[in-house]
């Protein structure tokens, strides 16, 4: 039995949830159903993502993209760049610069704002065939005529993990709603699972894998290791900039974009001191005496079973982490 889809608040309104919210929403009194963004606009995003991207990587600065990243990337690049910057003050002696290429947008149909697209594109971070082979989806938000489109989520997915989609008469991807009945979950419930998943795995209905079982297992190995206690406490994520986003797939299922936030909380053994890696200190507050908690923002991307399957509902393809803050005492 479905949960109820709660209202978003805070990072909730109307203009957030027409992120996932069908092409019939009237947002700020806009009636027009109109593409999210025409195709040389989408590639003009891409590319100034991508040098704004290269530029902060580069010299370790996180203003430089602080205007083309949100939500999910948003956080965790803007952390790392703020704790590389301590700890490498220089800037990235080693950078490379990224490139994407071979771009295929999918770009949906929807009312008002704020629009979104997503970039299927292939970077220079792989190799080209074989296992090694992926490709890099970035999910583009545009919330007004005004604003800059950023980017909220970043998969890095094998080519045959990205399914195909549901598209219109006109050529262009369909939107899942956040309560649709199509799937066999709703892309609003996901998260919300999730994090009941990760706590005591259930609901069962998680395709086993590195993002599932996997990770649960490796939590409770952490858990006991000698002289540290590790706890975790998750938490949904789906307000604001850090709304969920779908798409329909032609199989009658749905491909949702979400995040959580997640606490690992460490506490050592009379006489001990957990140990702080050199990034994480960058981003410590307070005083590390026998406990230290890292704050953790976890960004996945799930293909979701048509509604009628009995196993294997959510398959939790891609997951891309880091700390965006953490604590001593």
């Amino acid at each position: 039995m479905r949960r109820p889809i709660r209202a978003a608040a805070g990072l909730a309104t109307a203009t957030v949830m027409s992120l996932v919210a069908s092409g019939c929403m009237t947002v700020h009194g806009e009636l027009a159903v109109l593409p999210g963004a025409k195709k040389s606009e989408a590639a003009q995003a891409l590319a100034d993502f991508t040098e704004a991207y290269n530029k902060a990587d580069k010299a370790y600065d996180p203003a430089l993209d602080a205007g083309r990243v949100t939500g999910a990337l948003g956080a965790i690049n803007q952390a790392g760049l703020k704790a590389r910057a301590v700890t490498n003050p220089e800037g990235n002696a080693q950078h490379q610069p990224l490139e994407l290429t071979d771009a295929k947008y999918l770009i949906p149909k929807k009312a008002g704002w704020p629009r979104w697209f997503v970039a299927d594109t292939d970077s220079n971070r792989d190799k080209d065939d074989g296992p090694g082979d992926n490709r890099w989806v970035l999910i583009f938000v545009r919330g007004g005529a005004d604003q800059l489109w950023e980017v909220a989520y970043l998969a890095i997915l094998s080519p045959d993990e990205i399914p195909e989609f549901k598209t219109d008469k006109d050529g262009y991807v369909v939107p899942a709603p956040a309560d649709s009945g199509s799937p066999a979950v709703a892309p609003g419930e996901v998260g919300g699972e999730y994090v009941s998943y990760l706590k005591d795995g259930k609901p069962e209905h998680f395709a086993r894998g590195p993002h599932t079982d996997q990770w649960r297992g490796s939590r409770e190995k952490n858990a006991k290791l000698p002289g540290l206690t590790i706890q975790y406490s998750d938490q949904r994520l789906d307000d604001g900039e850090f709304a969920p986003l779908a798409l329909a797939t032609k199989d009658g299922g749905a491909f949702v974009f979400f995040a959580i936030k997640y606490f690992e909380r460490q506490t050592a053994a009379a006489g001990y001191t957990p140990k702080v890696s050199a990034d994480v200190k960058a981003l410590l507050t307070g005083r590390v005496e026998n406990t230290l908690t890292k704050e953790w923002v976890s960004s996945q991307a799930a293909l979701l079973a048509p509604d009628g399957a009995d196993a294997d509902q959510i398959k939790v393809l891609s997951r891309l982490q880091g700390v965006i803050g953490a604590e001593g005492s």
